[in-house]
């Protein structure tokens, strides 16, 4: 009985998280084409619904019912299956990490998380780069060379800044002495790590951009050199799937970098409210994402690596260092 238990509150764990991504994924969507509207002083989608709430809605219906084409060339094993492999590591990242502190739920202690890993903050790390292979995949399996082209480009990119990535999320496991993501945010009790490790807090989000392909690192899906690049050859919802992954990543980011370095789930008030201020503080994140797409261009591909490894890299690996004597003299 007790094992039946365990296992139902897992299931619910997991359900409520998907079912409540999923939403903010839908209506971040519409946020962001809201807040790009007002920052290039124009209203934004209003026509579908009040104020253009239904607006996701409607895209949702249209890439059902929009025309589903696979290319003759196309390996249509890999094809089909690129973007749920995109989609797939973007969820289940959000497995290990903790939205709210352990609470009293029908006489039990419930750890809000779905599974609280010793070795989180590994799993994190493993399961991003496995993100690469679906956009790898669905360029080269698509049987397009500017799809091969821009997949190539990608995967560059993002092996590239994985390495600053890595590197600035060492100095955390440094200070808090552990890699389990919830005992970090514990770790965070007296001053949150944003002000502790502020360079790490920079050089992870620069980072993180580059890794969700967002601007100015937007290289993989650089229209005006690729064609829409490795996911040209998609439609209907395939396509719509690598959209629906790319905003569950931003997600992913924001609440990373939630936990990592802005206290996770602590705030005042009673610990119920753990999970709305974790909220709070991830569309902080969001709203930067989406402020910084609107008011930076993109750059050129030769900059982006060269600032990848000729300059993140080296300042990643010096903060470690200076991190680490910080932390060895007794001084963080």
């Amino acid at each position: 009985m007790e094992q039946l238990i365990t296992l139902s509150i897992m299931v619910v764990k997991n359900i409520v998280v998907v079912l409540v991504l999923m939403g903010f994924v839908a209506y971040t969507t519409l946020l962001e084409r809201k807040l790009l509207g007002r920052l290039q002083v124009r209203p934004g989608p209003n026509r579908v619904g009040p104020f253009g709430l239904l607006q996701p809605i409607a895209d949702g219906v249209k890439s059902f019912f929009k025309e589903d084409i696979i290319p003759d060339e196309a390996d249509k094993t890999l094809y089909v299956l690129a973007p749920g492999i995109s989609l797939f590591t973007a969820l289940s990242l959000f497995a290990v990490i903790p939205f709210g502190p352990t609470v009293e739920f029908l006489g039990r202690q419930v750890k809000l998380v779905v599974a609280d890993l010793d070795t989180g903050l590994l799993y994190l790390l493993a399961l991003a780069t496995l993100g690469e292979y679906g956009v790898v995949l669905g360029g080269w399996s698509s049987g397009n060379k500017y799809g091969v082209l821009g997949a190539l480009r990608a995967a560059a990119q993002m092996i590239s800044y994985e390495c600053a990535l890595g590197l600035a999320v060492i100095g955390t496991i440094i200070i808090a002495g552990s890699i389990n993501l919830s005992e970090i945010v514990n770790a965070q009790a007296g001053l949150w790590f944003i002000v502790k490790y502020p360079f790490g807090f920079i050089f992870y989000l620069v980072a993180g951009l580059a890794e969700i392909n967002r601007t100015p690192f937007d290289m993989p899906e650089s229209e005006s050199e690729l064609a829409c690049g490795f996911n040209i050859e998609y439609s209907s919802m395939k396509f719509a799937t690598f959209m629906i992954a790319e905003y569950a990543h931003m997600f992913t980011v924001a609440a990373i970098v939630t936990t990592l370095f802005l206290g996770g789930w602590m705030g005042p008030g009673p610990a119920y409210l753990g999970p709305l201020w974790f909220i709070i503080k991830v569309f902080v994140i969001i709203f930067f994402f989406i402020w910084e797409r609107g008011t930076y261009p993109r750059a050129r591909y030769d900059q982006i690596m060269q600032f990848g490894w000729k300059f993140l890299l080296p300042l990643t690996l010096l903060n470690v260092v200076v991190t680490a004597a910080l932390v060895a003299m007794g001084v963080l």
